[in-house]
Order: structure tokens, then C-alpha cells, then sequence
């Protein structure tokens, strides 16, 4: 395993945006948030749950219940059609109360529930536990449980992920490496982004050889309360909660968007128009997505005037007239 690059010293916006984000690469910040209330509170489960029942606005979540024989691992059931733990809606105060009663049961179900808005179901707590190295719109969101194992996947947006009670270890995959990862299905996952199969099967597994050519290329870091680590999008990541009762808080934004319009978006729309055409025309296909999308040679007009660069001068003053060409084409016009 390859360690992952940590960096201190950053306390402002614009110095997390330039020294850390615009790399591209997942840094830790340890320590960056040791001084929130909530992870103060956090020292103990139930000093948590009381902190957060100042907050709680009763909203009501899903929570994954695990049998012990899981051991946490929250993933498919053996054909891939279903999963191997159940779901239940229930309040946010009760989950946190049945994680606690549970934690010293033996025999007990595990408990994880996560990616719940704080706005929604805390709110008033993302303003006394702030984030100054991002813009006020980029809203939080909380992640509580006893130990997990959430199957190695990929977000579509940046993530900085803060850990505020418990232990995390993260192992990271490059967005490069997908290829050998063995993907499961991207419409049938546990919680909305397909996970790496191989990567979930014990080493060795005879069904994804490939992926032997990248294990040790894997990275990986351990977090404590207090310590953060940022992710940039598209890059894999295994996420294992390794104590008895743990607590993360997260936030997910693209810290590059130009507009509405994700990538993941154009993504599927080639998949529609381009993805079973015969190769040699997915190679030209390839070809013209190299020119004007990727760039590795500059801007595709570079050798004309900027005056006659057209809608494809800066995206700032032509980001309207593309998306309404491409709105006009997808309606069936030319």
C-alpha cells in the first residue's frame, strides 16, 4: 500500500482550492476539524446522541440493519440480485439510540445509517461546526454507525470527508485503474454508485485476475477524530469504519463546475450514442473527444485568432449557447 500525501497549514478557501484541490489528488489535513463542538461531543456515543437531540428536527431516514455473520459489511447477497442486509425507516434520534443499546449486545445487528443532509435532519448544527476552507452553499452531511465496510465505489463530485468520532481507513484506487477493478452493475447498487467487485473479494479471487496487476498500486491512510482527508472525484475509495461506534461528516461539491451539466451526464448520453457503434468508428469517435474534450494538445482552434474561436472561446461567454445547441438536438432539431 502507498501512503496518501498529507499536508497542514490550510486554513483558507483559496489556499485549499490551489495548493490542494487543483491537484487532483487525495490529500489528508490532519486535524482540521479537532476544534468542532461535535467532535468534542463526540468523545463518547452518548455524549453524541446528546448533542445531535439538540439539533434533531425528527426527520425520518433509512437505516441498513446487518446480521453479525456481515461483520459490517454491508454488500450483495451471492447472486448480485439482492443485498445482504435490510432496511428500515425509522428517526434519526432512534437509529442513534439502537446503535448505542447495541453496542455491548451480543448477537446484536449492526447499524450504519449515512449520507443524511444536515440541513434537513440537524438543522442549525452546520453553522456552529463550520468549514472555512469551502464556500457556505456546499452543504454537509453526517455518517453514524457501528464498524463498516462500505464497498470500494466512486463519487461524481469532490468530496472532503471529516472524521469526528471513531476510526476510518480509506484504500484508494486511481480513476485510471477502472479497467481492472471489475465493476458491478450501475443500476443495482447499494446506495446509488456501483463498487469494484474485485476489490470486495477475498485476495486472490480467481474471477478478477486483473485486478492482481493493481493491488499494491492501492493507497491507503488511516483517520482519527479530528482528521479529514480530501478526495478528489471519479478517484475509487473502500471506506472501513474500524471502531465499535463511529461518526463522519462529509461534504460533496464540484469544485469545477462551469454550470448545472455534470460530466457523469455526457457520460451516459456517449454510452447511448456512441458505445456499441464498430470500433473503428468508436476510434474516431475517440479521436474527436480527444480534440475538443480532453485537449492534451491545447485548444483544439489555437492556431486561429481568439475572435474566431466561436462557441468554443471561453466557456464562461459561450456556456449558454452550447447547452441550448444541445437542448435543441436532443428535442429532435438540428
Amino acid at each position: 500500500m502507498i501512503a496518501v500525501a498529507e499536508i497542514g497549514g490550510i486554513t483558507a478557501a483559496q489556499q485549499f482550492l490551489r495548493d490542494v484541490v487543483q491537484q487532483c489528488r487525495p490529500v489528508v489535513l490532519r486535524g482540521l476539524v479537532r476544534d468542532w463542538p461535535l467532535t468534542q461531543a463526540a468523545r463518547s456515543p452518548s455524549g453524541l446522541r446528546d448533542y445531535l437531540a439538540g439539533f434533531d428536527s425528527g426527520g425520518e431516514m433509512e437505516a441498513f440493519f446487518g446480521e453479525p455473520r456481515i461483520a459490517g459489511r454491508y454488500y450483495y447477497d451471492e447472486g448480485l440480485s439482492g443485498f445482504n442486509f435490510e432496511r428500515r425507516a425509522m428517526r434519526l434520534g432512534a437509529a442513534l439510540d439502537t446503535m448505542i443499546a447495541n453496542l455491548d449486545k451480543p448477537g446484536a445487528p449492526s447499524v450504519y445509517a449515512g449520507s443524511l443532509p444536515m440541513a434537513d435532519y440537524l438543522p442549525g448544527m452546520a453553522a456552529r461546526n463550520p468549514m472555512p476552507l469551502l464556500a457556505p452553499a456546499v452543504q454537509p452531511r453526517i455518517w453514524l454507525g457501528h464498524a463498516s465496510n462500505v464497498s470500494c465505489h466512486y463519487d461524481t463530485a469532490d468530496n472532503l470527508a471529516c472524521v469526528v468520532a471513531g476510526r476510518r481507513r480509506f484504500t484508494l484506487y486511481a480513476p485510471e485503474l477502472i479497467d481492472r477493478l471489475y465493476v458491478g452493475p450501475i443500476d443495482h447498487t447499494m446506495a446509488g454508485q456501483p463498487v469494484s467487485l474485485a476489490a470486495s473479494a477475498p485476495p486472490g479471487d480467481a474471477r478478477y485476475p486483473r485486478f492482481a496487476e493493481i493491488r499494491d498500486q492501492a493507497l491507503q491512510v488511516e483517520l482519527g477524530p479530528g482528521d479529514a482527508l480530501y478526495l478528489p472525484k471519479l478517484w475509487w475509495h473502500q471506506v472501513e469504519a474500524t471502531a465499535p461506534f463511529n461518526c463522519l461528516v462529509n461534504y460533496w461539491w464540484d469544485a469545477f463546475a462551469a454550470g448545472p451539466d455534470a460530466p457523469y451526464t455526457a457520460m451516459l448520453l456517449a454510452m447511448i450514442a456512441i458505445a456499441e457503434r464498430p470500433p473503428a468508428e468508436r476510434r474516431a469517435w475517440k479521436a474527436l473527444f480527444d480534440h475538443y474534450v480532453f485537449r492534451e494538445r491545447g485548444h483544439p482552434l489555437a492556431h486561429l485568432p481568439a475572435g474566431q474561436h466561436g462557441v468554443l472561446g471561453p466557456l464562461a461567454e459561450n456556456y449558454g449557447k452550447l447547452r441550448a445547441r444541445v437542448m435543441v438536438m436532443l428535442r429532435g432539431g438540428i
